[in-house]
């Protein structure tokens, strides 16, 4: 019996050795998880029953576990490199094969698609659906971002109080004659097509608390009539209520719709100090192209352009399972869900248990060298005591061969 226990030693050893090159052989593979060999000794069947003298038979592999901690993570110059901290998968798609994966070192296709360096597809929400519950396969949007033509200028100024009125039955106002106005703002909108404009605000004081503003864009005066006044209290604050503050119509020579234009000046102020701009923006912008995409920690892809601007263009979504010891390996760093693993638990990253992504970055093998390099030291002495078992075993029945 000694020969069969120590052979199974040996078999026990050898598959041990095995697993533990496995993990040093895949010291650097990003994402990798590493496996333990778990054995379980092994007893003779009995018709009388187990006693207290029974002896076992040796050992056998019960199971090669893959240990799903967490890796280091390290910063990567790659945007498209994505890391997860915590529990969760990315889910990943081969013509309709779902596969996971915890390698987040993706690239785009030329279709827009986001894969692995293997071709399989990320998949997540669309920009459509952010929060949806039905995966898809992953594809940025790289068309130019449709422009949006301005309808609102909003500014916070402070009109100085102790200007000099101007007499218009003198002065009349003109654009070009610097004495004709008090005060002069220039902000640049975008009518539908993305042109731009140049808008040009012009505050002439006629009597104390009392502006008139005047409007030109790209030069020409569009003021509409009356011409709309700002009106202030003896408190400073402006008066809305007795200030007639209309909006600006006028049509581009781009070919672009007519725009309409409205002015919000309500936290404006005049007090003796002078003149001053807080605060003057619209709500328009021109045509941009994409130049750059970041994703978030909660999965959303946000891409920026080159005007600007920024729009959330999909969400990776992560899948956990009840058991992950369960998922069969398929190599390539790749899992397949089981009847042992359960079903997938699909969620948005940082949600219920799934743990939060982080761009730029990459999740290490988690192997040990060290730890490694010592179980395999006692792996070898481990296969070599069972050697010595058989050894003396051989020793014994050669013994027993030479009696007389």
């Amino acid at each position: 019996m000694a020969f069969s226990q120590g052979l199974s030693g040996l078999n026990a050893a050898a598959k041990a050795l095995e697993v533990i090159g496995n993990n040093v052989s895949n010291a650097n593979t990003i994402g990798f998880k590493q496996a333990r060999a778990e054995f379980a000794d092994v007893f003779a069947a009995s018709l009388s029953g187990a006693g207290a003298t029974q002896i076992g038979i040796g050992t056998k592999v019960a199971d090669v576990a893959q240990q799903f901690t967490q890796g280091n993570i390290t910063a990567t110059n790659n945007t498209l490199d994505v890391a997860i901290n915590g529990a969760g998968f990315f889910r990943l798609s081969n013509n309709g094969a779902i596969t996971y994966t915890r390698n987040g070192q993706f690239q785009m296709d030329r279709n827009g698609y986001l894969t692995t360096s293997d071709g399989k597809r990320l998949m997540g929400n669309s920009a459509q659906n952010l929060n949806g519950s039905s995966p898809v396969e992953i594809q940025i949007d790289t068309s130019d971002l449709q422009p949006v033509a301005s309808t609102e200028i909003s500014g916070t100024l402070n009109l100085n109080s102790a200007s000099t009125a101007i007499d218009q039955t003198v002065t009349p106002f003109s654009a070009s004659d610097p004495t004709s106005y008090t005060n002069s703002t220039a902000i640049t909108v975008y009518d539908n097509l993305g042109n731009s404009h140049n808008v040009q605000n012009y505050y002439v004081k006629t009597a104390a608390n009392n502006w008139r503003v005047y409007t030109t864009v790209d030069g020409t005066d569009v003021t509409p009539t009356p011409t709309p006044t700002m009106v202030f209290t003896n408190s400073g604050t402006l008066d809305t209520v007795n200030s007639t503050i209309t909006p600006v119509t006028f049509t581009p020579t781009t070919g672009a719709a007519a725009m309409n234009l409205s002015f919000d000046y309500g936290t404006s102020t005049q007090y003796g100090s002078s003149f001053s701009v807080n605060k003057l923006t619209q709500d328009g912008y021109s045509s941009g192209r994409i130049a750059s995409f970041t994703i978030g920690d909660d999965g959303i892809i946000q891409g920026r352009y080159t005007n600007g601007q920024s729009k959330d263009l999909g969400r990776v979504i992560l899948a956990n399972f009840v058991n992950p010891n369960g998922l069969q390996s398929l190599g390539g760093n790749q899992w397949m869900s089981s009847f042992e693993s359960g079903d997938e638990l699909i969620g948005a990253p940082g949600s219920s248990t799934l743990g939060v992504l982080q761009s730029s970055a990459v999740e290490d093998s988690n192997v040990d060298l060290t730890a490694e390099l010592v179980n395999m030291i006692t792996a070898q002495r481990i296969y070599q005591a069972n050697a010595q078992t058989i050894k003396t075993q051989d020793q014994v029945m050669q013994t027993l061969v030479n009696l007389r």
